[in-house]
């Protein structure tokens, strides 16, 4: 055990001489608080001697060999310990030892005087130890729960637990339940990681394994990768979105050196994370699998092309600037862009739908690595010359001599207007305001061509 304790505290010492040599970032101070269940059941049997006592024993060679970490701050909670299980009380707790740095003898003193007796008041005890936590933005709150037994005061220390991670009050708390059957811990996931310690051998390798992920540092590497798992993607956001709160807690964006090499970023294990890779569409991994001490490798496919609208080649263009809607094959929007700009997208398929007059809708195939270019014809324009207020419509001939809706004429407004459009067949409909019947409708066949203007006389004026 000895021999445990001196190989960690050296690592320790490493972990904090590396961070001292980088002088551009102040070492960030982690605060553990030990919260400990001091209820009546702690005085059970395990393995021949009260959980109490061995819980006790556990918390002090632990916070003992803490002692001389630098950059480290602890604390302790109790609950249960102050009224007899009896009085059912659901405040019974209490902050015994405030942060403070090399305050192990703090703690190991204060456990002495301490006795099992009470109930269960995990919520309360949450919801309290906001309060212990010094306001530090920069620091990293941790919590730590021992228990052998659920909440008893009717509250909800789920609901609790993420409240105060969403407040980054602390991060992600670990839950170590100590003689508890398997059942038991099904109960308590939601609080955060959980663990379960159903002997005292158990127990002691749990808590090394926690003070060990709370320490050690993490980094995380991120491969983007072409669809043959060629590692040549790069320059786009990612954000790692924490998975219980749904906040982004790192934005990066992605960066290769020039030897093709993706850059190693630190990230705190102590947080169960989703990546969004903000490709268009983006992509999306639930639950990273980030093991904590490591140098983790994650690679994503994430091929790319180009789409590039192109205006037409004929000048001038009446329309000004034209939008372009691109969907995926689920209809899904992706991305909304100008004429005469370039958007990356992921390797595939989709519709891109042109906001000219009509519409135009077309199926493209982008390809990894290539530039597809998109184009629509040169637009005419239409001159109603007739300036007549009243109500109409415009549609599109068909092949198969049917018509389809594409533009109203602005509502009892003047007829008279220049409108830009796609080259095509047409119809004008018409009626005046001040007719009397649906009879005085005029209808006007017409053509537009690209580059040229189309004139039409309602009523034949």
């Amino acid at each position: 055990m000895r021999s445990f304790w001196a190989i960690f505290l050296l690592l320790l010492f490493s972990f904090s001489a590396q961070a001292q040599n980088a002088p551009a970032e102040k070492p960030k101070v982690t605060r553990i608080l030990f919260l400990l269940d001091a209820s009546g059941s702690m005085l059970a049997p395990w393995e021949g001697q009260p959980r109490w006592n061995v819980a006790k024993r556990m918390l002090s060679k632990m916070v003992d060999s803490l002692n001389a970490y630098p950059n480290l701050e602890l604390g302790l909670r109790v609950y249960g310990h102050q009224f007899p299980n009896a009085d059912k009380n659901c405040q019974d707790s209490r902050l015994e030892v405030p942060f403070a740095p090399k305050n192990a003898k703090a703690i190991k003193d204060k456990l002495t005087t301490l006795k099992a007796q009470g109930n269960t008041p995990i919520t309360y005890s949450l919801l309290q130890s906001a309060n212990d936590f010094p306001t530090d933005k920069s620091s990293r709150n941790v919590l730590l729960l021992i228990t052998d037994g659920l909440e008893s005061c009717n509250a909800d220390p789920c609901a609790a637990s993420v409240a105060l991670q969403r407040k980054h009050v602390f991060l992600k708390p670990f839950v170590i339940g100590i003689g508890a059957e398997k059942e038991f811990g099904k109960q308590l996931e939601c609080l955060g990681q959980y663990y379960n310690a159903a002997e005292i051998k158990t127990f002691r390798t749990v808590m090394n394994d926690v003070i060990a992920q709370t320490l050690s540092k993490t980094t995380v590497a991120v491969n983007l990768t072409d669809a043959d798992g060629r590692p040549v993607e790069s320059n786009v956001n990612m954000t790692f979105v924490n998975n219980v709160t749904e906040q982004p807690e790192y934005n990066y964006v992605h960066y290769r050196d020039a030897q093709g090499k993706a850059d190693v970023l630190a990230i705190d294990a102590l947080q169960s994370y989703d990546l969004v890779i903000n490709t268009v569409p983006p992509v999306r991994q639930s639950n990273l699998a980030i093991k904590p001490g490591k140098a983790n490798v994650l690679t994503f496919k994430t091929p790319q092309g180009v789409l590039w609208l192109q205006n037409p080649q004929l000048a001038p263009n009446p329309y000004g600037t034209v939008q372009a809607v691109v969907r995926d094959p689920q209809k899904n929007t992706v991305a909304s862009f100008p004429f005469g700009t370039k958007q990356k997208l992921l390797a595939g398929n989709y519709e891109v739908e042109l906001l000219t007059l009509p519409r135009i809708t077309r199926r493209v195939t982008v390809k990894q690595g290539q530039e597809l270019e998109v184009t629509y014809p040169a637009p005419g324009t239409l001159n109603i010359t007739t300036d007549l207020k009243g109500y109409g419509s415009i549609y599109k001939l068909n092949n198969d001599e049917s018509q389809t809706w594409i533009y109203n004429l602005p509502d009892g407004g003047s007829s008279k207007l220049n409108l830009p459009m796609q080259p095509g067949a047409y119809r004008l409909v018409f009626r005046t305001k001040t007719s009397t019947g649906s009879k005085f409708t005029d209808v006007r066949n017409f053509s537009i061509r690209s580059g040229q203007t189309t004139s039409v006389a309602i009523f034949g004026k």
